[in-house]
């Protein structure tokens, strides 16, 4: 007899209900200083390099510090991480809204965006390890859903919003962000996480390795995290909205500005992730998940190109709705895969690779779709992106078979605990 599903099970418990909506203020937070940085950048320069430079100038501090901050995830308060984390972005935010305030050189707006970049990387390892610590192992997968439905829904209002405070003045936009992190400070204050096995400190850069190679041994979760990498990389179309949304796409008839429009067209990826995101809450496990995974990310890349070559706004909001769509499921099987194929003590490093593997998609993904903006077309950009994502879903499929045989998710579990003995001792956390 088939168990009864609760849609709602993760959502039952509190600690888990709280860390998700505080969350997701500073995520609507940060998506509308998203939507000012692009627009400003653009408004000023009237350069599409200077979009690929914001992406480009977020990567690099990526690149720098998610590995290190991961092994710091494993070995001190997750929590006090993810404090000092937020508290440098509201900083750097704030600064953001003074240097537009101020009409400061572009150059010093890329150097406050390095290092709200920076702060954020600190945390991001930490804040992903805490979340299967929230709820039971059993209502992980469900958790997960719930959590990427909290995200579209805020991925959503944040570019709304973004758009909406824009157009009166960017400055609020970048405060806005600053309050909203604040408030997640608040919290954590005030709550009390579940104790998490930490690691002993030592060679760090030992440490890092053990991580690399936990990663590298377990096809299904390199091949899921690396298809991610490859597919967004050619597929990011986000950084060129104010391009389109300016220059290319027709408003007549739509009663909407090119900031108006910017701000819809950011939140369009996020309501259609978020429609997507409902459902799957409701449903039960995901069944031949290699299969699910690969052809969401193909038809991501197809809806990728319908975007590229239309100029009707309607059809491009729609387009960009369906990218967002495709990419929550896989978003959804990726996260469930590398969390709980991960022992705890690991899961801050494992964590920190996923980071870089999906901030090199999003930011250098940007900069790849800025700088082919910049020597051909915007339009050439977008679809050349969508083809090449084809391609790294056809080439996948035979490099990754273990991924493309990938069953249920909660098999996914069951064999995690199989191997509970991988990664090196835990110490028990105070």
């Amino acid at each position: 007899m088939r168990a009864h599903h609760d849609s709602y099970g993760a959502l039952r418990v509190p600690l888990f209900r709280s860390f998700l909506v505080v969350g997701s203020l500073v995520s609507m937070g940060t998506a509308a200083q998203g939507v000012a940085i692009g627009w400003e950048m653009y408004d000023r320069t009237d350069q599409a390099l200077a979009l690929g430079l914001v992406g480009l100038v977020e990567a690099v501090p990526m690149f720098l510090f998610t590995l290190p901050a991961g092994y710091l995830a494993d070995i001190y308060d997750r929590r006090k991480l993810m404090m000092l984390s937020v508290a440098g972005a509201s900083v750097t935010s704030i600064v953001l809204a003074v240097l537009s305030w101020k009409q400061a050189p572009v150059g010093w707006m890329y150097v406050a965006l390095f290092l709200d970049s920076t702060f954020l990387r600190l945390g991001w390892p930490a804040r992903s390890a805490i979340l299967p610590l929230l709820v039971p192992e059993t209502l992980f997968e469900n958790a997960v859903k719930w959590r990427t439905t909290f995200m579209q829904i805020t991925g959503v209002a944040g570019p709304a919003i973004g758009g909406i405070v824009v157009a009166f003045s960017v400055q609020a936009a970048y405060l806005l962000a600053a309050a909203s992190s604040l408030a997640f400070i608040l919290f954590l204050l005030t709550v009390r996480l579940p104790p998490a096995p930490r690691i002993q400190p030592g060679n760090m850069f030992g440490q890092i390795a053990a991580g690399l190679r936990f990663v590298w041994r377990r096809q299904v979760i390199l091949g899921a995290m690396s298809l991610d990498l490859f597919a967004v990389l050619f597929g990011g179309a986000v950084y060129l909205l104010p391009i389109f949304a300016r220059d290319i796409l027709d408003l007549s008839g739509t009663g909407l500005g090119p900031e108006q429009a910017l701000g819809w067209l950011r939140a369009a990826p996020a309501a259609g992730a978020l429609v997507v995101a409902l459902w799957m809450a409701h449903r039960p496990g995901i069944r031949r998940a290699g299969h699910v995974l690969l052809l969401n990310v193909a038809a991501f890349g197809l809806a990728t190109i319908a975007f590229g070559l239309s100029t009707s706004f309607w059809l491009s909001l729609l387009a960009l709705a369906l990218t967002g769509a495709f990419d929550n499921v896989s978003m959804v099987v990726r996260h469930v895969v590398v969390q709980m194929s991960t022992p705890n003590q690991m899961r801050g490093r494992v964590s920190a690779v996923n980071a870089v593997f999906v901030g090199s998609s999003n930011q250098l993904g940007g900069f790849e779709s800025g700088t082919v903006a910049h020597l051909f077309t915007p339009v050439i950009s977008v679809v050349s992106g969508g083809v090449g994502t084809l391609l790294v879903v056809a080439a996948w499929s035979g490099l990754f078979p273990s991924l493309r045989r990938l069953g249920s998710l909660s098999s996914v579990s069951a064999e995690a605990t199989r191997n509970r003995g991988a990664g090196p001792p835990a110490t028990p956390a105070d």
